[in-house]
């Protein structure tokens, strides 16, 4: 059955943009409606224009319409990089945004953890050295792992914690749609 709910995703790079439309397809969401802002590249910290276009989309988000936003936990780490969109929502003064609408991904130390993860290797979040894709499209074999592991609800042990933040908030999010 394929889930038809508009989404908007804001992300850091065509790596997370590649890896999450894939994800989204192979968990039977119907991404034809699926809207997606990307940090330019070259023009700044990428983890800062997901947080302002964070805060762009929650001050405009229509009614059943799904925000998804994926941002590097770099040294910040998972509850570092949650901390600052969550200060960054206070600031612009918005109401808490409803969890069965609005979840975030961060994969720490970047996406390259969770990749090396979905490789079969036990992994530490803090090591940021873990090799890059020659290819963005090349992850398809990741997303297919991680798609039967949360259809199975359950990661192989022992799982990255951001990885098993980002499955949770999955889990809520695809329960109420």
């Amino acid at each position: 059955m394929t889930q038809r709910v508009q989404m908007v995703l804001v992300c850091e790079d065509v790596q997370h943009r590649v890896f999450t439309r894939r994800f989204l397809r192979a968990m039977g969401w119907n991404i034809e409606r699926l809207r997606i802002e990307v940090a330019p590249y070259g023009r700044g910290a990428a983890d800062q224009f997901v947080r302002e276009q964070y805060i762009r989309e929650l001050k405009g988000l229509p009614q059943g319409v799904a925000l998804l936003t994926m941002v590097d936990g770099d040294a910040k780490g998972l509850t570092g990089r949650l901390r600052e969109l969550e200060n960054a929502r206070k600031e612009a003064e918005l109401p808490r945004p409803d969890s069965k609408h609005v979840f975030v991904f961060v994969p720490t130390w970047n996406i390259e953890t969770w990749l090396e993860y979905l490789d079969g290797n036990i992994v530490d979040e803090t090591n940021r050295n873990y090799p890059r894709l020659e290819r963005e499209r090349e992850c398809q074999q990741h997303v297919d792992r991680l798609a039967t592991m949360c259809r199975g609800h359950q990661l192989r042990q022992p799982a990255p914690s951001s990885l098993v933040a980002g499955c949770d908030q999955y889990q809520r999010f695809a329960s109420n749609h």
